[in-house]
């Protein structure tokens, strides 16, 4: 009796356990400056979604996206270790009283804003968006989207090289696609059609989203065109995509 007892015990924890399911909900976090501008309060921004109950494959998924957090919100040359998300823009903030403290007078702006939502989830793969914009004086700010492709299974974070089964093949086909877009033939410059391609070589983006028209491929301003361009966009169906993709 005492045996069926502790196995009836096991079973229901073992249901219990297979019903906890990853889950998110949406975070934020803000840091004002001390002294205000005409511009207003120099502030940083962060919404992100946070990973629950699975917890070290949510621990690692949150690790995962405050590291790109970090990467877009410190964008400085000299490695920093932050805590938290407070800590980070705690950090921004701060640069921005230690400017004006050097400058009085100066009505700098300076504001950063990041947001992130899941693009695209399902038992391969969880397709983080981070949209984030940062303006800190000059003629203009500056915005992007960051991809941030994540194994469900473990947390971790998936290469691009990962997304592909001949990432060389995929790149062909996609420069296929692009230049019929661009009504840029073959054996024609890129670049003397208004792009910037390093060796005026197509080159892959850094960034790809999974969206329900197809996969996107997200090329950044200044990536491979000028500011003034904005961000370029591939989009290829799922028709097309399938047959390079290792992970859907």
């Amino acid at each position: 009796m005492k045996k069926y007892f502790l196995l009836s015990i096991l079973t229901l924890l073992t249901i219990t356990s297979c019903k906890k399911e990853l889950t998110f909900k949406d975070i934020a976090f803000e840091q004002k400056a001390k002294i205000p501008n005409k511009y207003g309060s120099p502030k940083g921004t962060v919404t992100i979604p946070f990973a629950k109950n699975k917890s070290v494959i949510a621990d690692s998924i949150n690790k995962n996206i405050f590291l790109t957090v970090q990467k877009v919100v410190y964008n400085e040359d000299v490695p920093k270790t932050f805590k938290d998300y407070n800590d980070l823009l705690s950090d921004f903030v701060s640069r921005y009283d230690k400017m004006l403290a050097e400058n009085p007078g100066e009505p700098f702006g300076w504001t950063t804003e990041v947001t992130g939502k899941i693009k695209h989830q399902s038992v391969q793969v969880i397709n983080f968006e981070i949209s984030h914009y940062t303006f800190t004086g000059g003629a203009h700010g500056y915005g992007a989207l960051e991809s941030l492709m994540i194994d469900p299974l473990t947390g971790k974070k998936i290469p691009n090289s990962k997304l592909f089964k001949d990432e060389n093949a995929f790149r062909t086909f996609a420069e296929k696609i692009f230049r019929i877009k661009n009504k840029i033939p073959f054996g024609k410059s890129l670049n003397e059609n208004m792009f910037m391609f390093e060796n005026d070589k197509f080159q892959l983006p850094e960034n790809y989203f999974f969206t329900d028209g197809g996969l996107l491929l997200y090329y950044n301003q200044y990536e491979i065109a000028s500011y003034a361009q904005g961000p370029q966009q591939l989009l290829l169906t799922y028709q097309e995509a399938n047959p390079f993709l290792a992970i859907k």
